[in-house]
């Protein structure tokens, strides 16, 4: 009896040794894994990814409170997916627990970024449950009573990132006030416009009832106020929402006064307003009460730009990411790329960029407003101003940029984006800041010397519109973001780009500060951005480094590494015993007195 005991106690402890081992060996397999400060372990399994690529590949997931994270256990096939939950816009569950067919059973994922994630499990014994609901819960935190990940990390940066952007500093780089416009914290406790900054410019001789009155005739009372002013000619980029018009075809005598007193400031005979929709649509708003200045605004010129709305934009990106996900069919590539409209799309927005831009550069101030001012008049303020203001095209200046023009002005980020939210068939959403990046690298590959930062960051920055691991892009303005603490409780990304700047710079940017950027925005100049849209693909991937970037940084290095030789040969030329032993040499040379850096200034590298 003592003996059989003693067997069983054995076998007991083989199974459980060999059990922990493989427990062990699994764990392995992650355990390295680099969590930021702040994540947690929520749980790991074994999966297999269905990776439309290389086929089924058996691994292990891990997921944590911030991301999706999967490592392929076989040797033969190197792959790790790191997918942050924010990304995820989607999770259901892939077939039942009868399926037939091999990986037929587990888990459909769909990102926001271009990519879909498909994972299989064993069909016994509800085996998805626990990770679907974890996965559910961890991806959509708003949705069960949970805290964004930007409020649980604990990251640490020297920079505190909140403080790249001081609205008033801007005005007064801008030369403002001055004695054509003011500033006014009428809105300060956001009483004037509930989705507006706290700091407004408006014209100089309007007064706060003025002001009062104009924001009843404006949607959502976004009144017009100055984004931008020309530090020479005085004409000024001014951004609103539609008149509040209707099918009465409603007047509003301040209003009318308040535009005069903007044309007036710059003392033309005819303000324009650029309105960024079809004139088509702008009729149809009327019926829902909204419009647009008639003849009544008797010095104006109203021009519509035909930029279409969300709803299209969305749809535009959806089939885009049909056809570049996860295969591309090079058969009938160009005519399927015309049938999403997507670059159609990128052309009128920049085509509108460039007419207000160059009217303002001409000298004339103009009003710029879509329906409720915080979506197409974002995407055309932003880039005129990025073609007339060099200074938004330094690393710093971009920073500035984006908080002015969309996240201060209420460009609304919660909603087209959907942080948290399981909603993913809500109509709100939509890609409108993606279509302003993507302009963005439009610009930068027309002027590959214009932009002081490269492609990284815009890379960075859209990945991070969605990861939620910072606080810049949550919420839909200001004030729903001083309600919910962003500045104090989260990080900004701009933390973590100001930390490692040296990685975003551009190697050929050459500065020159009063320069225009007129790109061409015709469909003959327009890329699709491969290296954002297809670089889930790993053929893509291999060729993201240019070549000639990738040359050009290794001949800047070697500058830095001949200059700093240079600098030491200097010193030690220079040292006691070596001015001791020159001292009876006359000085011919009246630039040895001059510091390394003034002698070498004219090292040029070859290239």
């Amino acid at each position: 009896m003592a003996s059989s005991v003693s067997v069983y106690n054995s076998n007991a402890l083989e199974t459980h040794i060999s059990s922990t081992s493989s427990e062990s060996l699994k764990m392995e397999l992650l355990a390295d894994v680099c969590l930021l400060p702040g994540e947690e372990r929520i749980i790991d399994k074994d999966i297999i990814y269905v990776c439309p690529f290389s086929g089924a590949v058996k691994g292990k997931v891990l997921i944590t409170n911030y991301r999706l994270y999967f490592r392929s256990s076989d040797p033969e096939v190197a792959l790790t997916l790191d997918v942050p939950l924010g990304a995820i816009n989607r999770v259901e569950k892939m077939g039942g627990a009868s399926s037939r067919g091999e990986n037929s059973y587990g888990l459909d994922i769909t990102c926001k970024d271009m990519r879909n994630l498909r994972f299989a499990l064993k069909q016994e014994g509800h085996s998805r449950r626990d990770i679907f609901d974890l996965l559910f819960k961890y991806a959509f935190p708003l949705s069960h009573s949970l805290p964004l990940f930007a409020y649980v990390t604990q990251e640490k940066y020297e920079e505190n990132g909140w403080n790249v952007y001081k609205p008033v500093e801007e005005f007064r780089r801008q030369g403002l006030p001055n004695n054509k416009w003011r500033i006014t914290f009428i809105n300060k406790n956001y009483e004037l416009c509930d989705t507006y900054p706290t700091v407004l410019a408006v014209p100089y001789k309007s007064k706060e009832e003025d002001l009062r009155r104009v924001a009843a005739f404006r949607s959502r009372a976004r009144i017009p106020v100055l984004s931008w002013i020309h530090r020479e000619n005085q004409a000024a980029i001014v951004r609103c929402s539609q008149p509040l018009v209707g099918m009465s075809g409603k007047r509003n005598k301040d209003d009318e006064r308040y535009l005069d007193l903007i044309r007036e400031a710059n003392e033309t005979t005819k303000l324009t307003i650029y309105d960024a929709r079809p004139s088509v649509n702008a009729v149809a708003n009327k019926a829902t009460g909204g419009g647009y200045e008639g003849d009544e605004y008797q010095n104006a010129e109203l021009i519509f730009l035909d930029i279409q709305n969300i709803h299209v934009m969305r749809e535009s990106l959806k089939k885009l990411k049909d056809i570049v996900y996860p295969n591309v069919e090079e058969s009938h590539w160009l005519s399927s790329l015309e049938s999403t409209h997507w670059l159609e799309h990128v052309k009128l927005v920049l085509s509108g960029a460039i007419q207000v831009a160059d009217r303002v550069s001409s000298g004339n101030s103009v009003v710029v407003h879509c329906s409720d001012g915080w979506d197409r008049t974002a995407q055309l303020s932003s880039l005129a101003m990025l073609m007339l203001d060099s200074h938004y095209r330094t690393l710093r200046g971009f920073q500035v940029l984006i908080e002015k023009e969309w996240v201060s002005f209420g460009h609304k980020f919660a909603s087209r984006i959907g942080h948290g939210d399981k909603n993913h068939a809500d109509q709100d959403r939509s890609p409108i800041f993606v279509q302003f990046i993507d302009c963005v690298w439009q610009m930068t590959k027309q002027f590959p010397t214009a932009f002081e930062f490269n492609e990284r960051l815009l890379l960075t920055i859209l990945d991070h519109l969605y990861s939620c691991r910072f606080g810049t892009f949550l919420y839909n303005c200001e004030s729903a973001r001083d309600q919910h603490e962003v500045r104090s409780k989260t990080v900004s990304l701009w933390s973590l780009v100001n930390s490692q700047m040296e990685i975003y710079l551009n190697p050929f940017y050459t500065p020159e500060s009063g320069r225009v950027l007129y790109p061409v925005a015709s469909m003959r100049h327009l890329e699709l951005w491969v290296t954002y849209y297809i670089r889930w693909n790993p053929r893509i991937r291999q060729q993201q480094q240019s070549p000639v970037e990738q040359r050009y940084k290794e001949l800047l290095a070697l500058r830095d590494e001949y200059l700093k030789k240079l600098e030491e040969l200097q010193l030690s030329d220079s040292s006691p015993s070596s001015r001791l032993a020159n001292s009876s040499t006359p000085n011919t040379s009246s630039s040895s007195s001059s510091t390394p850096s003034q002698q070498y200034t004219q090292l040029h590298t070859p290239f």
